[in-house]
Parts: structure tokens; C-alpha cells; sequence
């Protein structure tokens, strides 16, 4: 299983390359931005997936690709494990920026409604609802902000503060393989459902198939239920699992009608 085939080591060896001289422009400039914000460019649909936030991310990331990605490889080739590892990739990022966007423009209307109506208690609202991770940065300006609600400059500074909260939301990138390995793991539980895996944490065998939903419902509780200090892009994962669950019925219903 840890015999690396060709494809699998030269998708390894380009990310680690790319992390090692990966620092925060590069990061800024092809990390996957949302649809609203003014840094986004297509090219980063493909891009993010070779850029890492740290040394444990690209590890865990790395580990998938090669316990999973050589058993797939070797099953389908070279050409169609390529295709299905970006097809994967590139599913997991539209999903994300689509959920994203919905999430996104939400907080992008709350910001408008505040910019035409600012006010302390309005102020308030908006942080309880789209910025709790704010809070105890904002605790001076609250207090001050209360004690005098209409101060034209505590007014201005507030929706100076909503702009900057939307800014930094807007702009922040989603980097990481994370949605194409998450790919690669539903394909192998797909192809190998009954083959026995050893986990580490905690140190137990288990067959494929279970560690498959397994890592799919946690995906999806955390994603639906995710907080504002989770920065794991869950969607991003769920997406991946299900482009792969849809290539592989696909390709399994051509093979049927091509017999």
C-alpha cells in the first residue's frame, strides 16, 4: 500500500515543493478567495489545492494521498486517477465557494442594512450574529460605544469595524488538497469497502467502508453546524467525497452499458 506509484509521488513531491516556498502573498494570491471578493481569479480553483496552512496540514493531506491514492492508481492507471484526483479537487471548491457565497452574501445584506441604519443596538446585533469570534476584541468599543450611542464618531467607527469584519470574512483563502484526498478516501471505500485499516487513534482495525461514513457524517455535522472559530473548510471535504461517489457511479454505469 506505501509503495508509491507515479502519479501518487509526483503529486506528493509538487506540494511539498510548493509548501516549502509557500509564504503569505503566495497564499493571498492563489488561495481560493470567495466569488465576492475583489482578489478572486479562477486560476485559484486549481491553485489552492497545492497550497498548505502548516506543516500538520500538509501532513495529514500527504498521509491520504499515500495510503489511499496508490491502490486507486494502480486500479484505474495513470490518466484516469489524474482526472479523477482534479475532477475531486475542483468539485470540493465549487461546492465550498457555493456555500460560501449563500453564507457570505448573507452577511454581505446585514452589512449593507447596517451601513443605511447604524446604530448601537443594530451594532450589537451584527456581531452576535456574524462575528462572535470578534467579541472580546470589541468589548472596549462596546462599552464605549454604549455609553455614547450617538457620538457621530463611534457611529462612523462602527461601520468602519462592519466593513472590516466583511473584509477580512471576504478575503480570507481556503487552501489545501484536503477536498481532493477526501476524494481519493471515498473512492477507495468505494473500490475496497471490506478492506481492514488499522487506525491509530484509536489503535483499532476497522474495514473501509466504515471509515468512509464515518469521516462523511462528521464532515457533514461539523460543516452544518460548524462555529466561527472552526476554520476547516468541511464543505470543501464533503465535496470531494461526493464528486468522487458521483465519477465512480458514473464510470461504473458506462462500464455496465458498454457490456
Amino acid at each position: 500500500m506505501f509503495s508509491l506509484t507515479p502519479v501518487v509521488r509526483a503529486l506528493l513531491i509538487l506540494n511539498v515543493i510548493v509548501f516549502l516556498v509557500t509564504n503569505d502573498a503566495i497564499i493571498d494570491q492563489f488561495g481560493l478567495h470567495s466569488f465576492l471578493s475583489d482578489k478572486f481569479n479562477p486560476i485559484q480553483l486549481l491553485t489552492h489545492m497545492f497550497l498548505h496552512g502548516g506543516f500538520n496540514h500538509i501532513f495529514s493531506n500527504m498521509i491520504g494521498l499515500v495510503v489511499f491514492g496508490p491502490m486507486l492508481e494502480r486500479t484505474w492507471g495513470a490518466q484516469r486517477f489524474t482526472f479523477f484526483y482534479f475532477f475531486t479537487g475542483l468539485g470540493a471548491a465549487l461546492l465550498f465557494s457555493g456555500i460560501n457565497y449563500y453564507e457570505v452574501h448573507d452577511v454581505y445584506e446585514t452589512v449593507q442594512a447596517y451601513r443605511d441604519n447604524p446604530g448601537y443596538d443594530n451594532f450589537l446585533g451584527f456581531v452576535d450574529q456574524h462575528a462572535v469570534s470578534y467579541y472580546d476584541r470589541l468589548t472596549p468599543f462596546i462599552d464605549k460605544f454604549k455609553s455614547f450611542p450617538n457620538d457621530s464618531k463611534n457611529i462612523q467607527d462602527s461601520v468602519a469595524i462592519v466593513n472590516r469584519i466583511f473584509s477580512n470574512q471576504v478575503d480570507e483563502p481556503m487552501v489545501g488538497a484536503s477536498g481532493a484526498i477526501f476524494g481519493v478516501i471515498m473512492g477507495f471505500g468505494l473500490l475496497f469497502p471490506n478492506t481492514q485499516l488499522f487506525l491509530l487513534f484509536p489503535p483499532i482495525p476497522v474495514k473501509a467502508k466504515y471509515l468512509v461514513i464515518f469521516y462523511g457524517a462528521f464532515e457533514l455535522y461539523s460543516g452544518v453546524y460548524r462555529t466561527q472559530a472552526d476554520n476547516v473548510a468541511h464543505f470543501a471535504h464533503i465535496g470531494g467525497m461526493l464528486f468522487a461517489f458521483i465519477l465512480i457511479k458514473y464510470w461504473g454505469s458506462q462500464r455496465k452499458t458498454f457490456y
